[in-house]
């Protein structure tokens, strides 16, 4: 099993942020094809205390080729291109292997 964590740095305005999110782009993220689960964790600290970090979010494919076909799906392509609008200077994207 493979997943795409998508973590995103605090935003400017984060009440804007978390409505587009969650109205637009998590819906959006969630009909990529294949993908088994969609988890989103909210940051609220560290052990130290404050964080630069808000959300992070991992979503689950069974393959490495699942993620690829998803991300290049239109599904994917869309969900790709509202990332880039809304948070594309605040978010990094990473492949994980689950082990």
């Amino acid at each position: 099993m493979v997943k795409l964590v998508a973590i995103y740095r605090k935003p400017e305005d984060i009440e804007a942020f978390d409505k587009h999110y969650n109205e637009v782009h998590a819906p959006l993220a969630e009909k990529m094809p294949g993908l088994i689960k969609m988890e989103v964790s909210r940051i609220y600290g560290t052990p130290m205390g404050e964080s630069d970090l808000h959300l992070i979010a991992e979503m689950y494919f069974e393959s490495k080729e699942a993620l690829l076909e998803a991300l290049s799906s239109p599904e994917g392509r869309a969900a790709g291109k509202d990332l880039r609008g809304f948070a594309g200077p605040v978010v990094s994207m990473h492949f994980a292997e689950v082990v």
